[in-house]
């Protein structure tokens, strides 16, 4: 089990949330609500909030944006991601990842499956880096966020956390884009 170093001073993130939503509005969006609400009060910074419609290219282009910002390290969508006609997160977001974390989906469908049961398998939750920030697509119901959150992203996302955490390893998230050339290299 992990625990708090609590001789480890936190460290805050800055963390963008999108919420994937034909019919959502920032009145009504009770899972982006949830998510800024949560990691707020960790300690964490929200750094953007949005919110756009079902389709690949207008959730690329915010997502896309996020990832070239500097001013943010991780991000979360929340919907988008069942199996209706409609739900295209992971299509938008996956060919966007320089690596897929599959540990996150299956822990996320464990906590799940302790509490909705087989209906867990109706998500395709994923996860993944792109240019140094971390990417996570949850569900779009304000349960499946606070499983989330509560049960993964709080503790990885502290870096206090032991034995491990992702905060930890964001430095080197991007050491192969800067990785000088060997020695004598010519390519």
């Amino acid at each position: 089990m992990s625990s708090i170093d609590e001789s480890k001073e936190f460290i805050p993130l800055n963390i963008a949330v999108l919420t994937i939503s034909d019919t959502r509005t920032l009145a009504d969006d009770k899972s982006g609500t949830t998510l800024a609400e949560r990691l707020t009060a960790a300690g964490h910074h929200l750094a953007a909030r949005e919110i756009i419609v079902d389709d690949v290219e207008a959730i690329r282009v915010i997502v896309k944006r996020w990832i070239a910002d500097a001013g943010v390290d991780v991000i979360i969508t929340t919907g988008g991601t069942g199996f209706t006609g409609r739900d295209v997160t992971p299509e938008a977001v996956e060919p966007l990842l320089e690596k897929r974390m599959d540990g996150f989906s299956i822990a996320f469908h464990m906590l799940s499956h302790a509490k909705i049961g087989t209906s867990t398998i109706q998500s395709r939750a994923t996860a993944g880096t792109a240019g140094a920030t971390f990417i996570f697509c949850l569900p779009g119901s304000p349960g499946a966020c606070r499983d989330a959150w509560d049960g993964i992203l709080s503790s990885q996302l502290d870096y206090r956390t032991r034995p491990c955490n992702f905060v930890e390893i964001m430095p080197r998230l991007d050491e192969h884009l800067r990785r000088p050339k060997a020695q004598g290299a010519t390519a």
